[in-house]
């Protein structure tokens, strides 16, 4: 079943009324099925019983890039379940599993973990998700990551969203959010910092040159940023049985 999206009036304040207005005229879409309040059953979106295969959206960017606060907020819009692969690996931890001190040493040490255990978890949590719209935040992050998910998935992401955000605004944030994730603090997330520009700006690369990148300017408030990430989605045909992309998104001179 759908999530329940908010209300147009209340998500919208007057500058996100007028976007929402210009990308009207340079999409087609209508606003009010795009904001619906209502629930969508599975016979209303064409499906039957059967599971169809999920639009899968991956989310990078580097630690303090702001990725996870937009998800939340794509989250509550546009119906999407989101998957933190950050959260599934501590959640593995806590959960005393085999993997748990394991994952806990690398996270501490600023490195990977295991491309097997990562998409294990991520496969896990994809499949018992009763939702067909899943954002996957921080995956891959390495090419090793990405080729693990193609090999055991056998498909690629339908999108891919890139919040790109000055290495100190990074910093800065990383170290004034004070949630008490152990891999907060200076040294381990300028280390998370050195392995995201070794290991995760070729998988960017990689979706770059596939023609399914989104590079999103991650400076300025909250909302700044999400006017900028809210027309790569309404411009998504919610279709039945299956997301297609909209030609205009490629063209239209509000998602550059």
């Amino acid at each position: 079943m759908w999530r329940r999206g908010v209300s147009l009036s209340s998500m919208l304040s007057s500058s996100k009324s007028r976007l929402l207005n210009q990308m009207q005229v340079a999409y087609g879409f209508n606003a009010s099925q795009v904001f619906s309040t209502r629930v969508l059953n599975p016979a209303e979106d064409g499906v039957s019983g059967a599971r169809r295969k999920p639009f899968v959206t991956f989310v990078l960017g580097g630690p303090g890039s702001g990725k996870g606060t937009q998800c939340t907020r794509i989250v509550n819009t546009f119906g999407f379940t989101h998957l933190s692969v950050g959260d599934l690996l501590r959640k593995e931890i806590y959960s005393d599993s085999e993997n748990g001190s394991m994952i806990l040493d690398t996270i501490k040490e600023g490195k990977i973990v295991p491309s097997e255990v990562t998409v294990k978890l991520i496969k896990k949590a994809i499949e018992a998700s009763e939702n067909n719209r899943i954002l996957v935040d921080g995956f891959p992050r390495s090419e090793e990551n990405r080729i693990a998910y193609e090999r055991v998935g056998g498909v690629e992401p339908d999108i891919v969203l890139f919040f790109d955000c000055p290495k100190e605004e990074m910093v800065k944030r990383v170290l004034n959010r004070n949630q008490g994730r152990i891999d907060d603090n200076i040294d381990t997330v300028k280390e998370r910092l050195s392995v995201f520009e070794e290991l995760n700006l070729p998988v960017i690369k990689y979706y770059s040159e596939k023609g399914i990148l989104h590079k999103i300017d991650g400076t300025g408030t909250e909302d700044e940023i999400y006017e900028r990430v809210l027309p790569i989605f309404a411009a998504l045909s919610w279709s039945v049985g299956a997301l297609k992309m909209s030609s205009q998104i490629s063209i239209c001179p509000i998602c550059k």
